[in-house]
């Protein structure tokens, strides 16, 4: 049995369903959950605090007690923190615990790159100076962003309630743009059943941040995703 530990904000209650039911033809692998303080997403002094190492660390910490084989922070923060604090916060989690560590953003990018993506378009719940931080990281890391679409929302919680029309409809307009593939940078937003729904329309792939985070827990734990290629191109790779 290989055991999966997710890091997960404490107002999400998206990832933890949508992870399951990717995961029901994998009998040998479970996950596993562990919260700490998250209920905004902005950028000031108090959202930001949110994602201070040591609440993480801590819940880290009580995931390992149960003998986890990979542990990941199943959340999107380092997106427009910058990317370096989740390889920071990856390996401080391997040096407290002794366990293996991965990040949603890490998985995302190590996918962007085997899909030698240059262009791509993002797709967020977030407010537009959230989202205009993480166009800027990835411009910054070489990618151009061809179109972004956002919800302009803060309350974490609220990201779960989004309908699906609205998130297929925000999907399906930046896909006009021919990007080379669509990035959803949220994992209280799930799109994990539109994703190759989309990816069958248009032929683009869509990297979900809930499936992503699994994908690189998988990888990580050295377990072949290719069982769950009907979920979405990325688990071909």
């Amino acid at each position: 049995m290989t055991r999966l530990g997710m890091l997960t904000p404490s107002s999400n209650t998206a990832l933890e369903p949508a992870t399951y039911r990717l995961m029901r033809d994998l009998p040998d692998v479970t996950a596993h959950f562990a919260r700490f303080p998250v209920t905004e997403i902005a950028l000031s002094s108090v959202a930001l605090g949110q994602f201070d190492a040591g609440p993480i660390l801590a819940a880290a910490e009580l995931l390992a007690h149960a003998k986890m084989d990979v542990i990941a922070w199943n959340g999107t923060s380092a997106s427009w923190l910058g990317f370096e604090r989740d390889a920071q916060l990856a390996a401080a989690i391997t040096a407290r615990t002794g366990i293996r560590a991965t990040t949603a953003i890490l998985a995302l990018n190590d996918l962007l790159k085997r899909l030698n993506t240059k262009r791509i378009a993002v797709v967020t719940p977030y407010l537009g100076d959230v989202q205009s931080k993480i166009i800027a990281n990835y411009e910054s890391a070489g990618f151009t962003c061809v179109a972004e679409r956002h919800a302009g929302l803060q309350d974490n919680f609220s990201f779960a309630t989004l309908p699906a029309a609205e998130i297929d409809a925000m999907i399906t307009a930046v896909a006009a743009e021919k990007p080379d593939a669509i990035a959803i940078i949220c994992t209280n937003m799930d799109t994990t059943r539109l994703a190759p729904q989309i990816e069958a329309r248009t032929g683009i792939p869509v990297i979900d941040s809930i499936a992503c985070t699994l994908w690189g827990a998988m990888q990580v734990a050295g377990i072949d995703t290719t069982s769950l290629a009907s979920a979405g191109q990325i688990f071909r790779h």
